[in-house]
């Protein structure tokens, strides 16, 4: 709208050449919609946000101490209550794994997994099956039908936003990050069952769940580690 005014062109017909080139360059990432005066509505594909997920629940998305490091890490519990939610946080969802992978859920090639530094090697980079995780339905659509699941998407999304952008290392308030993570998580997992009956009849939705589990993990392990110093515990 504002390049109209300089240029004395119709506001719609910007708006549309400029969804052309996207759509010409990004036809499957992106839903795009133009509203009138002139907005452009973007909504990220299902199949993006699945890409996504996965990356981050078993690919390695969000970078993580080197071992070097990890070792002179000081292992604590930590006297601040924010941070003790969010090493409960983590510890729920490793113990989520380990229930995943005794339930037949999910498997991986390693026979140690109740090492609590086993967790990342074992489960974030050695998954067998399902992989991928089966994040979409039959119609390409995540197969979620809670909100609780989406809210903890967002979150989850808003924070590796910010562990990827080097402009909020020193300004960023990470103990309320990791606090806001393990809340929306805490949510997700008193709204959103994963074994029992789910299990039983929808496996590819308990699959899907304990894929954001996994992606929580991960992500709350790097902000605990990496930005905040402190253990991230498998057990509490």
């Amino acid at each position: 709208m504002q390049l109209a005014k300089l240029e004395k062109y119709p506001v719609m017909e910007i708006a549309n050449g400029i969804v052309s080139h996207i759509s010409a360059n990004d036809d499957k990432d992106f839903d795009i919609q133009i509203v009138s005066p002139g907005w452009i509505h973007l909504e990220v594909t299902h199949p993006l946000l699945a890409a996504w997920l996965q990356k981050i629940a078993v690919g390695g998305g969000v970078e993580f101490l080197s071992r070097a490091v990890e070792e002179f890490l000081i292992t604590r519990v930590s006297s601040s209550g924010s941070l003790f939610t969010a090493q409960y946080a983590h510890a729920r969802c490793c113990s989520l794994l380990r229930l995943a992978v005794h339930e037949g859920l999910i498997k991986h090639r390693e026979s140690n997994f109740d090492e609590c530094q086993s967790t990342k090697p074992s489960i974030l980079s050695n998954i067998v099956t399902p992989n991928p995780i089966p994040w979409l339905n039959s119609d390409q659509k995540l197969r979620f039908n809670h909100s609780a699941c989406y809210l903890l998407i967002n979150e989850l999304v808003r924070v590796v936003d910010k562990l990827e952008e080097p402009d909020f290392v020193q300004s960023f308030n990470w103990e309320k990050a990791a606090l806001d993570l393990s809340r929306v998580f805490e949510t997700f997992w008193c709204k959103c069952r994963i074994f029992g009956e789910i299990k039983t009849d929808s496996p590819e939705l308990a699959q899907a769940r304990i894929g954001l589990a996994l992606a929580t993990q991960s992500v709350l392990k790097s902000v605990l580690e990496e930005k905040l110093g402190t253990f991230a515990l498998c057990e509490v």
